[in-house]
């Protein structure tokens, strides 16, 4: 075990490793890219749905039964059948990565909205304000740390689950899980699940220090809902 310990920390640190076409640095650009564009399709898809959702109260059921369609996704099923219909391209990725992460954006989102208290809206109402007023400047600011935390969690899943590119073809850090396991080298099988696995984190730390400058001078009270 210490030498197979030894062998990663030699497989990670080794300046070949990181350079070329095949090294790490360019494996970790491609991985961010899937995931970073997969996440923000799903929020340009997710984000009107929960806040319509949450505004109206309408489709609440949808909302709240989403989440659990998300775990239950079955995404390398999902890439295969794509890739079947669309062939060797990298839509089966993005299509299933942006299906798992548009369930839990839209459950969060739709949470935040449903946590603002309704007197709160009944009180801008009554002072004039129209109903988009009332969503973008009244529901939307006290609902966005729920939704953050959404994003974050989406973001999180995509980035583990963004290996999935190697399955068909495509580069990410996934690579070198597929080929580790296909040449039966458990170093590098080890050090592709090392490098996601510090990559998923790294983003959760950056997006949690994120949210915590957006919200550091809001009230306690606030942050509960």
């Amino acid at each position: 075990m210490i030498e197979l310990l030894k062998d990663l920390l030699r497989w990670l640190t080794s300046g070949s490793q990181w350079s070329g076409t095949d090294g790490i640095a360019t494996r970790l650009l491609e991985h961010l890219q899937y995931s970073l564009l997969a996440t923000l399709v799903a929020a340009a898809i997710a984000l009107p749905v929960g806040l319509l959702i949450g505004h109206t109260g309408r489709g609440a059921f949808l909302a709240i039964n989403l989440s659990g369609f998300g775990r239950a996704l079955p995404t390398v099923g999902l890439v295969t059948l794509v890739f079947l219909a669309s062939g060797l391209s990298m839509w089966p990725v993005y299509i299933s990565l942006v299906a798992l992460a548009v369930p839990v954006i839209v459950t969060n989102t739709y949470a935040g909205m449903a946590a603002v208290d309704p007197e709160v809206g009944d009180a801008a109402r009554g002072q004039g304000m129209r109903w988009y007023q009332v969503l973008f400047q009244v529901e939307l600011p006290l609902a966005l740390p729920l939704i953050m935390t959404g994003l974050r969690l989406a973001c999180v899943q995509v980035v583990a689950t963004a290996t999935i590119a190697a399955y068909v073809s495509f580069g990410g850090l996934g690579r070198y899980v597929f080929d580790g396991l296909a040449q039966r080298d458990l170093v590098q099988v080890l050090g592709g699940a090392v490098l996601v696995a510090v990559l998923a984190i790294a983003l959760d730390l950056a997006l949690a220090g994120v949210q915590r400058l957006l919200f550091r001078n809001r009230p306690p009270r606030a942050h509960a809902h």
